[in-house]
């Protein structure tokens, strides 16, 4: 009874102290924000005998948890970051692979020194820009979230975004899109008082829905500094031609990490620099 009292305490310690120190350890904190190609997708199928959207459950390397790699959970705490990272945050939906544990591999790959890397999911699908203007639920949590971070002691370095598809459908959506979209860079700059917050999107690739063109040019024309735009178009999606495979997805995580220290490392990033 005493040895199982004192294996208990041990476990209990253990997880204590675990806890503890990954409150303090997230030291790099990026938002990671938009919709489903950026909630994830990656390894979602349609299994048709059940009628219902699955997740094939494959992971690969450069997406497997690592003690340097963090997400911020539902309840604000820092947990070990693992796939699918917005299982909690897109709850309603099925939820794979997304760009954000590729992008935390690569930059510690590539920056080794940076130190403990903190993911937040803020991401929904389906969501349009307009429910992320200042106010909005999608918005207010964000921020929520990102303040939460800078509490257990991180600091946030970057916004990673990729939205734009929910607005491609009606003509006055497609419209106003880049005004929304630049409000949205404005406020969040200003409401986490860093003016210089490096942002990196991801525009829409052209697609089949009636103003994707539209939505696209207006990515693309993003002319902000330290704010740069990847390209999706030439990543390959999986059977309902929306959303991206795994290997997109570790592809893009990759281009948003080489996007973000080329902008660390002195470039403004003033509108379109994909150059990956």
């Amino acid at each position: 009874m005493e040895k199982a009292g004192s294996l208990l305490f041990a476990c209990l310690l253990c997880a204590w102290v675990r806890t503890t120190a990954a409150a303090s350890a997230a030291e790099n904190v990026f938002l990671l924000a938009g919709q489903s190609n950026m909630a994830g997708r990656g390894g979602v199928r349609n299994d048709s005998a059940r009628g219902v959207l699955v997740w094939d459950g494959f992971v690969p390397v450069e997406c497997q948890p690592d003690p340097r790699i963090l997400q911020l959970s539902l309840d604000l705490e820092w947990i070990d970051a693992r796939e699918p990272l917005h299982r909690e945050i897109d709850a309603n939906r099925t939820n794979g692979v997304g760009p954000g544990m590729a992008f935390a591999h690569k930059l510690l790959n590539d920056e080794p020194r940076i130190g403990i890397i903190g993911l937040v999911p803020c991401a929904f699908g389906g969501s349009k820009i307009t429910h992320w203007l200042r106010g909005g639920r999608l918005y207010t949590q964000m921020i929520k979230r990102a303040e939460a971070s800078v509490r257990l002691g991180g600091r946030i370095r970057g916004l990673l975004w990729f939205q734009g598809g929910a607005d491609t459908d009606k003509q006055d959506d497609a419209d106003c899109y880049r005004c929304f979209l630049l409000k949205f860079f404005t406020d969040v700059r200003e409401d986490l008082g860093i003016p210089d917050l490096p942002i990196i999107q991801v525009a829409i690739a052209p697609g089949k829905r009636p103003f994707s063109k539209t939505v696209r040019k207006a990515q693309l024309s993003m002319n902000l500094t330290k704010v740069t735009t990847l390209d999706s178009k030439n990543l390959p999606v999986g059977p309902d031609n929306v959303h991206l495979t795994t290997k997109s997805q570790v592809i893009l995580g990759q281009r948003f990490a080489k996007a973000y220290i080329n902008l660390t490392r002195g470039n403004p990033g003033h509108g379109y620099r994909d150059a990956w």
